[in-house]
């Protein structure tokens, strides 16, 4: 398959994202469009209305599966529609989606298998507004990370990522959190089956209508990050095996006649 021939389908795990929706869409670049997936975790406003009136293929949670449960609707959607490339958009304007060419050129080119917009090259994160505390939560997590993973990367946080259909069928991303530390554990699984790994820079909006946790929230979700680098240490070093972090099993195409 050529690179331009791959299928990119963006993804937007939404909750309550009336108000930035519109402005969202309207940075995604046209070429990219046609295939846009929300899943909508239980909005109590007109998300999905607003969904289905700009003809984007909307998927409905019955009640409120959290942020990782939502990412794994994402995935498993993309997938059945024959995704080269899944692309994750927050529907909050928080990233800027204009910049999804440069998001996915590495996974068109075979040079990566997971590409991640990183703040921290954009090199402005506080000027987004981004909160003195979570910069440094930010830095701190990401160097402890890069310990243990013993790879490198400026930021594991972005919520502007971008996977390529290998990584996904790679990783057992269904067995993951249905909370925020879902972004750790993929990379987890990525790191531990030996996938690809890039960055590009993006800078971010903090602003009211975007989504945000809040420091207690931070708290338990920092607390998680670390539990999964434990985790991931132990397997590694073969004193406490992590079965979500093997590969998942190939399926077997069953012979004709």
């Amino acid at each position: 398959m050529s690179p331009d021939a791959a299928k990119v389908v963006v993804v937007l795990p939404a909750y309550n994202a009336a108000r930035t929706l519109a402005l969202t869409l309207a940075e995604i670049p046209p070429r990219y469009r046609r295939n846009v997936v929300l899943v909508d975790d239980a909005s109590s406003d007109d998300t999905v209305a607003l969904a289905r009136a700009a003809g984007l293929h909307v998927v409905c949670h019955p009640r409120n599966r959290g942020y990782g449960g939502n990412q794994k609707t994402c995935y498993r959607e993309a997938l059945a529609l024959g995704a080269d490339i899944a692309v994750m958009v927050h529907p909050d304007h928080q990233y800027d989606a204009s910049v999804i060419d440069r998001l996915v050129a590495p996974l068109r080119e075979g040079a990566a298998d997971a590409v991640f917009g990183s703040r921290m090259l954009g090199h402005r994160p506080l000027e987004g507004g981004m909160p003195g505390w979570k910069y440094v939560a930010n830095v701190l997590l990401t160097a402890a990370a890069n310990v243990v993973f013993g790879r490198y990367l400026t930021e594991i946080h972005s919520g502007f990522r971008a996977y390529s259909r290998k990584y996904l069928e790679t990783v057992r991303f269904e067995e993951n959190s249905d909370d925020f530390v879902f972004d750790t554990e993929i990379i987890a699984q990525g790191m531990a089956n030996g996938l690809e790994f890039t960055e590009v820079p993006i800078v971010t909006r903090y602003f009211a209508e975007a989504s945000s946790i809040n420091f207690r929230r931070s708290l338990v979700y920092g607390l998680g990050i670390l539990w999964v680098l434990v985790r991931y240490a132990l397997d590694r070093r073969g004193w406490r095996r992590s079965p979500s972090l093997r590969a998942k099993a190939p399926t077997l195409a069953l012979a004709e006649g």
